[in-house]
């Protein structure tokens, strides 16, 4: 059977969702469809708006399958997420916004409760941004209501399960800081099992699994072949990592951006992970650990820059350098490697400057948080951040490695998902590094004086 070349890619970021068209043959997203992704603020808790995404994806494959044919759907989203469902396959609560601090409400009972880093890979994170966190607080708040869930489908698999009825689990979901799956044993972790849950999780399936084809009602509505296969899908930043992870035979490190930054390094070096600064094992989708850092950078970005517009002149950048206008960490506190300290500006930037300097900021940020992991060769950056030159440059001045931004596309997380469908991950992907750039001094200079202020602050 031939692999698929049209494949519809769910893809839904904590900002934004978007449905992308990808033609596998040449790697590129042909048509693009986005909405934003905003929760609900209601009773009984902050919640993801599972329906509006819900008419979106279907408007979405309808509109896609008027000009081509889809020859298979997957699926990629964001973690720390799970669909709670009753035995007829609908939610017993509504999906949760990890970033409602209610799980907060029972920390210390929970932190009795949850394994060792040592066993899970996860760092302790605030709010629901552990999964098992979120489930423990569902559960004792809404007693009544959780003692009808029949399924933990983490949030990739609940959409596969609305579009072919077949419900699922996947590691590179459960290994995304969730407290529930441990990566050595590659099997559910204790808590799971202390808890209750494994019951309720459903079968583990591959990431590019078929499920099955779409249900009938899907297919009547989007005019879809009713055999279009739906795939079992999986986390977005291991989508971002996939098409190198299968490549690439060196040392190299992957920066996923969005609203989060997460970086994932490959063929490392061999480090111990400090959990205390948003380290973790993530689980990729071949089932191996990768050692991971992260922090909400896309987030810190929208913050920095709102209402400043886009310009910026090389005189800024002059400025910024030759009076050391830093900006320190962090932006956005309770995360990432320094999670307890406030951001402080070193120096009075114009608007300019300020996007400049908070360029070289996200910059040293994803440079420290590489060097936490051992991360070594060559920088993949996926995303947004592939397109701005500034992060490129200091990034690489940072590290004195070779930085690849892969600004073809806009995200590399349909691209992965959408390898999932077709076989032959990573076989159009670039193998070799480019040749060695002279680092730029001035940029390494301000590197410099960034850790060394940031040191100073953190001691």
């Amino acid at each position: 059977m031939a692999a698929p070349r049209h494949v519809a890619v769910i893809d839904i970021g904590k900002t934004n969702a978007k449905l992308a068209l990808v033609d596998a043959e040449i790697l590129r997203e042909i048509a693009v469809l986005k909405t934003p992704n905003r929760a609900v603020n209601a009773a009984p808790y902050p919640h993801h708006d599972v329906d509006r995404l819900w008419s979106f994806i279907l408007a979405g494959l309808a509109e896609f399958a008027r000009e081509n044919a889809i020859e298979a759907i997957s699926i990629t989203t964001h973690g720390a997420t799970a669909a709670l469902l009753d035995a007829d396959g609908e939610l017993a609560l509504p999906v949760l916004d990890y970033e409602h601090d209610g799980p907060d409400t029972v920390a210390g009972e929970y932190d009795a409760l949850r394994p060792p880093f040592s066993e899970t890979g996860t760092p302790r994170l605030p709010l629901g941004l552990n999964l098992g966190a979120q489930i423990h607080w569902q559960a004792k708040a809404f007693p009544d209501r959780f003692a009808a869930v029949r399924s933990i489908l983490p949030y990739p698999q609940y959409w596969a399960y609305q579009l072919s009825g077949v419900r699922a689990s996947e590691v590179t979901s459960l290994g995304c800081h969730t407290d529930l799956w441990s990566p050595a044993r590659r099997d559910f972790s204790a808590l799971v099992d202390a808890m209750g849950w494994r019951g309720l999780m459903p079968p583990l399936r591959a990431a590019g699994d078929r499920l099955g084809p779409i249900l009938p009602k899907i297919a009547r509505r989007t005019g879809l072949d009713p055999q279009t296969p739906v795939l079992c899908g999986l986390h977005d930043s291991n989508a971002s990592l996939l098409p190198h992870l299968v490549a690439r035979k060196h040392r190299l490190s992957v920066v996923s951006t969005g609203t989060w930054v997460v970086t994932m390094a490959v063929g490392g070096r061999q480090k111990p992970l400090d959990e205390a600064r948003d380290t973790l094992v993530n689980v990729s989708a071949l089932g191996t650990p990768v050692p991971s850092a992260r922090f909400m950078g896309g987030r810190e970005y929208e913050m920095l820059t709102a209402g400043l517009g886009a310009d910026w002149t090389q005189r800024d950048v002059e400025r910024v350098l030759a009076e050391r206008i830093l900006l320190l960490p962090s932006v956005q506190q309770g995360s990432g490697p320094f999670p307890h300290s406030s951001a402080r500006w070193m120096g009075q930037p114009g608007p300019g400057e300020r996007l400049v300097a908070a360029s070289f900021y996200l910059a040293l940020m994803t440079a420290t948080c590489l060097d936490l992991i051992g991360a070594d060769g060559d920088i993949v950056v996926e995303g947004p951040f592939g397109k701005n030159a500034l992060f490129g440059e200091m990034l690489g001045a940072a590290t004195g490695r070779p930085v690849l931004p892969q600004d073809g596309r806009e995200t590399g997380t349909t691209t992965g998902a959408a390898l999932l469908a077709t076989g032959s991950a990573g076989k159009q992907m670039p193998t070799e590094s480019p040749e060695a750039r002279p680092v730029n001094q001035s940029f390494a200079q301000y590197a410099d004086a960034w850790r060394k202020a940031v040191a100073e602050i953190c001691a």
